[in-house]
């Protein structure tokens, strides 16, 4: 079985899937990788089973040295990829022997990288996923220097040693979004006020949730029951600042929910750095 030994984790590195899209009713979060499209193409450039885990790393940092042959992928967020030292591109994948150490540098654009490991991850599943929940703290805890992943037999398909044309993370994001359930909350000159109004996304951001910071919305004073919640939703809280709920938030909540953000959206602005301008397109008022 080849192992990855961890000799850096960076600021963060988590084990991610697909996450536990079908639990919210037991009160647990979908979790999963933050940038979906991202660790898809991952996996599936290692020629993985879609299924399979890999490592969500935030902003750059990680080292790992392999014990055992394997092969690996860098997508995500533009960091450095260094094999033994050699550079190495994004969006293929890469060979390594045993004994090869894997060296990611820190993000020149995005926030997150996600590498993908031919066979996936093998960590022991919790609650049919070995996704980190950092709200729940639900599944395998942040990589820490000296851990050893064992690595799975997912793989499926050939792998993609071409490059996969794909464009890097950017600091200009826009987010197509469905109105409701509770876009009365806004009235003609607030909705206007959103419309036009370009965000940037706060410091305190992090996979519960995107902070927007921007002209304060008109909100009144709000007593609605606990709800149901998912990841994309935009929630507007008393200070009139939008929140965009990640895939670690919980399942239910009180604020307003304006609309809902698209997949694609939502992986977009998980990429995004603190001072990124966010828009809104609405699909329809």
């Amino acid at each position: 079985m080849t192992l990855l030994q961890i000799l850096e984790p960076g600021p963060l590195t988590l084990v991610q899937d697909l996450g536990r899209p079908s639990l919210a009713a037991q009160g647990v979060s979908r979790s999963g990788a933050a940038d979906l499209g991202a660790h898809a193409l991952a996996q599936r450039l290692c020629g993985n089973d879609p299924t399979a885990a890999g490592l969500e790393v935030f902003v750059g940092g990680l080292v790992l040295q392999a014990d055992g042959a394997t092969v690996v992928a860098i997508t995500g967020a533009r960091v450095g990829v260094l094999v033994d030292g050699i550079a190495r591109g994004t969006d293929h994948a890469v060979h390594l022997t045993s004994g090869s150490e894997l060296r990611l540098t820190s993000a020149s654009s995005g926030v997150r990288a996600y590498v993908g490991v031919r066979g996936g991850i093998a960590v022991p599943s919790v609650l049919g996923s070995r996704s980190r929940d950092t709200l729940g703290g639900i599944g395998p805890a942040a990589l820490r220097r000296g851990d050893v992943l064992p690595v799975g037999d997912l793989g499926v398909d050939e792998v993609w040693l071409e490059p996969v044309p794909v464009a890097p993370p950017t600091d200009e994001v826009v987010l197509l979004m469905t109105l409701g359930p509770h876009d009365d909350t806004l009235d003609e000159h607030g909705w206007r006020r959103f419309r036009r109004a370009v965000w940037q996304v706060d410091q305190r951001s992090d996979r519960i949730g995107v902070r927007l910071s921007g002209p304060a919305l008109p909100v009144a004073p709000s007593d609605l029951p606990s709800f149901p919640v998912v990841a994309g939703c935009v929630q507007l809280p008393g200070d009139g600042q939008p929140v965009i709920l990640g895939p670690d938030a919980g399942v239910t909540g009180g604020y307003p929910v304006l609309g809902v953000i698209d997949q694609r959206s939502l992986d977009g602005l998980m990429q995004a750095r603190p001072g990124a301008t966010v828009r809104f397109r609405l699909r329809s008022r």
